[in-house]
């Protein structure tokens, strides 16, 4: 009975990702979650079912999490069995996030709840199904976690990050100039010695 790593994958990426950690974690089985939801409400639904079909091979299960897959895995793993988290550029507060986003688009509350869903020039759709439902589904997450974050996330604060790792005694690292995706030979570098050192 080994240990299993679930990564779960940001907007636009996909589980093979997962293939980038397998030599991170060489004692134990990395798996990609291969998931469908675009929704919280669907990973809610989505999620516990694919945990499970997974877990009940092994023993002991860390995640990765990356960007909004870290809020899906909050939204819907918070009560799963799982002795580590960690997460990668994750959106912690999508209330905020979306209030935001509402700002960058001239938008208001009034105005999203009567469209119900309005097209943005940074192509994201707000709506208010989604505004709603965060705001009446707090993330609630106990599970000892580990954040990297990049000085230039253009989606969450430092504010935002830090608050969260102490409301939760996360972890949390920084890297200078780092993005919201890590994806330059630097920054991946950064990731690798950053989940080498943390998940020992």
């Amino acid at each position: 009975m080994k240990k299993a790593v679930i990564y779960i994958h940001g907007k636009g990426g996909d589980a093979g990702e997962a293939a980038h950690y397998i030599p991170l974690f060489s004692d134990c089985d990395v798996i990609g979650l291969n998931y469908a939801a675009q929704f919280p409400w669907e990973a809610k639904e989505e999620f516990p079912l694919l945990f499970d079909s997974i877990c009940q091979n092994y023993k002991s299960v860390e995640i990765i999490a990356n960007s909004i897959g870290a809020f899906f895995a909050m939204n819907s793993l918070s009560e799963k069995k799982i002795e580590r988290a960690y997460f990668i550029s994750p959106i912690v507060n999508m209330e905020r996030l979306i209030g935001d986003m509402m700002q960058w688009a001239n938008v208001t509350e009034e105005e999203l709840q009567t469209k119900k869903e309005i097209e943005t020039s940074f192509g994201e759709t707000l709506s208010w199904e989604y505004l709603s439902y965060v705001k009446k589904n707090p993330v609630t997450w106990a599970i000892s976690t580990y954040i990297l974050y990049g000085e230039k996330d253009h989606l969450s604060s430092y504010e935002t990050i830090s608050e969260f790792a102490k409301q939760n005694n996360a972890t949390l690292t920084v890297m200078r100039n780092g993005e919201h995706w890590f994806h330059t030979e630097e920054e991946m570098q950064f990731l690798d010695d950053w989940i080498r050192q943390v998940a020992q």
